[in-house]
């Protein structure tokens, strides 16, 4: 919505950003939009990332929390295009929701690496991502009683991915900070997250 220009209407996706400026190649108007960091709390399936942004929403923060699971409907994830395409959906939802003045932190356990080579992502002033991790007997533990998961390739794959986070700071371009919450609450997580946003 943001990118669409006041003056002549053009929607493409072709405005040029300049700081806190958006201009129209098409007749030159620029009008001011709000950059802010894009927040991802990422992690395996079943670390805690759901459970923790509840707890932040009943903090009543002033942002949004949002679960990136809620737009993947239709998401074939063996199609890189399509799985481009939903990147995309986040970031253009989520730079349209910034100009209210609030930040967005979304829940989201794939396609991390995508996120800096998304058409919209100069519309956010950075890209921050905290990873989720706790010790292998505690994901069991989670995913087996939490969600009743016994899949044993699902829990291998959780299993993978969250070794994955523990042990790199990083996916492609995308750094990441990450915290242990093995040991810790529900409510010590949310009251963590909450103090890694401030900006």
């Amino acid at each position: 919505m943001i990118e669409i220009c006041p003056k002549c209407g053009n929607h493409e996706w072709d405005k040029e950003i300049t700081g806190d400026k958006i201009c129209c190649p098409k007749c030159g108007e620029e009008w001011n939009f709000i950059s802010m960091p894009l927040f991802i709390l990422t992690g395996c399936s079943g670390v805690g990332k759901t459970t923790t942004a509840i707890e932040i929403v009943r903090k009543k923060v002033d942002y949004a929390v949002l679960d990136a699971d809620i737009l993947t409907w239709y998401v074939d994830w063996n199609n890189e295009e399509i799985c481009n395409d939903w990147v995309e959906m986040i970031l253009n939802l989520t730079k349209d929701i910034n100009q209210s003045g609030k930040p967005v932190l979304w829940t989201m356990a794939g396609c991390i690496d995508r996120l800096p080579k998304a058409y919209n992502s100069r519309y956010f002033s950075e890209i921050k991502c905290l990873a989720l991790v706790c010790d292998d007997e505690a994901l069991r533990k989670r995913m087996q009683e939490g969600r009743g998961i016994t899949d044993e390739n699902w829990l291998k794959g959780s299993s993978d991915y969250n070794r994955y986070f523990m042990e790199h700071d990083s996916f492609g371009d995308v750094r990441f900070d990450k915290v242990d919450i093995t040991d810790k609450t529900p409510q010590e997580v949310a009251d963590y997250v909450i103090d890694w946003m401030k900006y």
